[in-house]
């Protein structure tokens, strides 16, 4: 089993740490297995290593949030999360500061901080659409309403299940997991439902209840794939389905990848299953496929099993009770089934269309994901490697994931503000002409995302950037 320090998982920070990597082998002290590191729940911010400890209980946002930047660079983490940028330093500064700290064994984040796109549009978000209120959590409001009403469906759809047990009650529960997957469970992982972490945390652990995990999810989906989005080596969401599916043309292409837009829509029911045993596999080998647990705690791995539990029993032992098991199969074959196909159809979408890949030579998307991770502007990336479709309606949905590109910008902004956000985001992005990818429907956007996967399933293989992570491992993880 690999440690976050080890080849094959997340790159380093320096080609010369890179280097040095290769001709040793391991680092000679790894603040992972080091006693004189482990003692700690450090963290490293902008180059320099902090001591967490004191300050886990008492972080405003609860200790789930934080949580996450134990055993790793949260540069990124924070300040995206942070709509004013000097909180996360100003209170680090409070910090015990971990002296002769090896940082460069730790694998260095983007640092959203230094992109002009990203400080211009985040300063006027504060300014136009919150009106400086954001210091009193404003910005991590106003979705209640929605969320009662979701919660509400999902009962209602729960008791018709349980009450007749089938593939009709089954497929309305199924549209019921998928939204709050969508909607509920994001917004509190992130954060962003409510300015009270119990609140945010009760919200999260819905998730749990339908089937998948918050804690693997915040790691996988946080840590993973927001910070690095569509970076072929960092974000799990590009290269955990490899080599079933080809989502990206550096990947190598093999000779079924052709059929790829049209096997992957008979794949999608059994997403759930897949969640499922990732999740198991997850807490067994306390990662996943993109990231380590370093921080998760006692509870949130217990949140993975008790989670499972409950689930199993509200899809099949309890309706196999009332109703039999014939009646449960299908019933909870169709919940799976329906979920899959809604969770694949309106989230995979939003970062696998040609304007957000490496695909066509020479576009800015391509320019920018070509370029050694740590020379990107991370916000111009998180507008690239995403794309949108619908507005209002589509918002309430999705929880806002139809607006990928404001997502990205502000995951732990309530996703009601985002039709206002892209309006500044769009604004911005023409004046320094960086492409802005968004759709009128979700089914314009699904037939585009189709069409991308056909392509990419017959592209040559592009040949990896300079300083490349897998370019040093010799692609040990395709």
């Amino acid at each position: 089993m690999s440690t976050a320090g080890s080849l094959g998982t997340c790159a380093y920070n320096t080609r010369p740490a890179r280097e040095a990597l290769r001709t040793r082998g391991v680092f000679q002290h790894s603040p992972w297995q080091d006693s004189k590191w482990t003692q700690y729940k450090w963290t490293v911010y902008r180059g320099t290593a902090y001591d967490l400890t004191s300050f886990i209980e008492r972080h405003p946002a609860g200790n789930w949030l934080i949580n996450l930047a134990i055993g790793r660079d949260c540069t990124a983490l924070f300040e995206s999360y942070h709509l004013r940028p000097k909180v996360a330093s100003e209170q680090l500064k409070r910090l015990p500061v971990l002296q002769d700290f090896p940082v460069e064994a730790v694998p260095s984040s983007p640092y959203p901080n230094d992109s002009d796109l990203y400080n211009t549009i985040r300063e006027r978000v504060r300014r136009e659409v919150f009106k400086g209120q954001d210091a009193k959590g404003a910005h991590r409001t106003g979705s209640g309403k929605a969320a009662v009403a979701i919660l509400g469906y999902a009962a209602a759809a729960c008791a018709a299940y349980l009450f007749d047990t089938g593939p009709t009650t089954g497929f309305l529960l199924g549209l019921a997991g998928a939204w709050i997957g969508l909607t509920v469970q994001h917004c509190g992982n992130h954060g962003a439902m409510s300015t009270s972490p119990v609140v945010n945390k009760a919200m999260g652990l819905t998730d749990d209840l339908i089937g998948g995990s918050s804690l693997m999810w915040r790691y996988h989906h946080q840590v993973s794939h927001h910070i690095h989005c569509n970076d072929l080596e960092l974000d799990e969401d590009v290269f955990s389905a490899f080599p079933f599916l080809r989502f990206d043309a550096r990947m190598p292409r093999k000779w079924f990848h052709k059929y790829q837009h049209i096997y992957m829509w008979g794949a999608y029911p059994f997403l759930q299953l897949v969640f499922q045993l990732g999740d198991w596999q997850g807490l067994l080998e306390n990662q996943t496929e993109g990231t380590h647990l370093h921080g998760a705690n006692a509870f949130e791995k217990a949140t993975v099993v008790l989670g499972k539990m409950v689930h199993y029993s509200i899809i099949a032992v309890i309706p196999a009770m009332l109703h039999g098991w014939p009646a449960a199969a299908l019933g909870s074959a169709a919940y799976m089934a329906t979920q899959g196909v809604v969770l694949a159809a309106t989230f995979a979408v939003s970062h696998n269309v040609a304007e957000a890949k490496p695909l066509a030579s020479g576009s800015a998307t391509t320019s920018s994901l070509l370029t050694d991770y740590q020379e990107r502007d991370w916000g111009v990336q998180q507008v690239l490697t995403s794309a949108n479709w619908g507005g209002r309606i589509g918002n309430f949905f999705t929880g806002g994931l139809n607006l990928q590109i404001e997502h990205h910008l502000f995951p732990a902004i309530s996703f009601v503000h985002y039709p206002a956000i892209a309006k500044i985001v769009r604004d911005e992005c023409e004046k320094r002409d960086i492409p802005y990818a968004h759709y009128d429907t979700l089914p314009e956007i699904v037939g585009r995302f189709s069409r991308y996967m056909q392509q990419v399933g017959l592209a040559d293989q592009m040949p990896l950037q300079d300083g490349s992570l897998l370019q040093h491992t010799g692609a040990q993880r395709l």
